[in-house]
């Protein structure tokens, strides 16, 4: 028979859409930037075959999007590597003994290779106990989210002690692999164009984050929960992978009904979210998104009806990041010192599927 769950993990189970917390600290965050910069005006002077074909002119990217630049690793880089450089970071930061984390999870798009999972690699690289447990989690640009509600759920249960959540993204090979086949493929006409523009804005990244439980906590950044909901019936709008015969990995993004679709989601989950969390939009005091464009977050803080200062926006000089861009946006507000001891902090992802997850800190 079943016992009748305790209070503590009452407090640890999804009840409707929302879940919280009340033994969860975000101890560090840590991430890392290529030094390759690549610009929109760069990307289009390789582009002038198909610019000249469709007649378009130079500027459209950024005009579309916002984006100046984004960064590329260099070829060949393994996303196990950069998520290894960017988690050391994080574990300095934290200080904490590496004995004591009880899971590693790998929460990017981009991989190492197909099997084993790639958190075996870093597991491996940052030479972490057998007890350490480790898999791969990944959900489009929302992996890294997931990944950190997974992590909370486990040390709030008390399962573990604390938990290492790391991600490494290069979109060096889609960009390049785009460009080619705008270029080449004589059946692309200036409307079906529009399907591969978003693939222009990936940028690359690592980040990784510790998370405990409040005894090994040596500050008091509280995960309080959040909420969650999924649109599945968006899952056309935005699909990738590596095509036979391509050179590299394409996608293929209906880019202004993700837009609209995305942040019609986002803000029923925002009002949910802040039922969970018993918040106004008044009692928050930074906001740290997924970022994709700048018509996307202008949109977005209109729906939520959200103060656009009190956004910490990234993706100018960055790009679209995946699944890095929320926490590489949150450790690069602190390094900036954006964040002041007891501010509500909202964190808002949203990865195409759609899946839309809220989370509330209390810094």
């Amino acid at each position: 028979m079943f016992s009748t769950p305790s209070k503590r993990i009452l407090a640890a189970l999804d009840l409707e859409n929302g879940v919280r917390f009340g033994n969860v600290h975000i101890e560090s965050v840590g991430h890392l930037l290529p030094k390759r910069v690549v610009t929109s005006l760069e990307l289009e002077d390789r582009l002038a075959p198909a610019y000249e074909r469709l007649g378009l002119h130079p500027g459209r990217i950024e005009l579309m999007s916002g984006i100046r630049e984004r960064r590329h690793f260099e070829p060949g880089t393994r996303p196990s590597t950069v998520a290894t450089q960017a988690a050391e970071i994080a574990l300095e930061r934290a200080g904490i003994d590496r004995a004591r984390l009880g899971i590693l999870i790998f929460s990017s798009v981009c991989r190492d290779f197909m099997e084993p999972a790639t958190a075996s690699v870093v597991h491996a690289n940052l030479k972490l106990p057998l007890s350490c447990q480790c898999f791969d989690l990944s959900n489009a640009c929302l992996g890294f989210a997931n990944s950190m509600m997974v992590a909370a759920n486990m040390i709030e249960l008390g399962q573990i002690e604390a938990a290492l959540v790391v991600a490494g993204e290069d979109g060096g090979p889609l960009v390049d692999a785009t460009v080619k086949r705008l270029n080449e493929d004589a059946s692309i006409n200036r409307k079906n164009s529009k399907l591969s523009f978003a693939s222009l804005t990936i940028g690359s990244g690592a980040a990784a984050m510790v998370l405990t439980n409040g005894k090994l906590a040596k500050l008091e950044h509280k995960l309080l929960g959040g909420g969650m909901l999924v649109d599945s019936s968006a899952v056309q709008l935005c699909q990738g992978g590596v095509a036979e015969g391509a050179a590299g990995p394409l996608m293929q993004t209906d880019s202004e009904t993700l837009m609209q679709e995305g942040v019609k989601l986002a803000t029923r989950v925002w009002s949910e979210t802040k039922t969970e969390l018993g918040w106004t939009n008044a009692n928050v005091d930074r906001v740290f998104t997924h970022q994709v464009g700048v018509m996307h977050r202008k949109l977005l803080f209109e729906k939520l009806e959200l103060d656009p200062a009190k956004d910490f926006p990234t993706v100018e000089t960055l790009g679209n990041i995946g699944s890095v861009s929320l926490p590489i946006s949150l450790s690069l507000g602190l390094e900036q010192n954006k964040l002041n001891d007891g501010d509500n902090v909202a964190l808002l992802g949203i990865g195409s599927g759609l899946v839309c997850l809220n989370m509330g800190v209390r810094w």
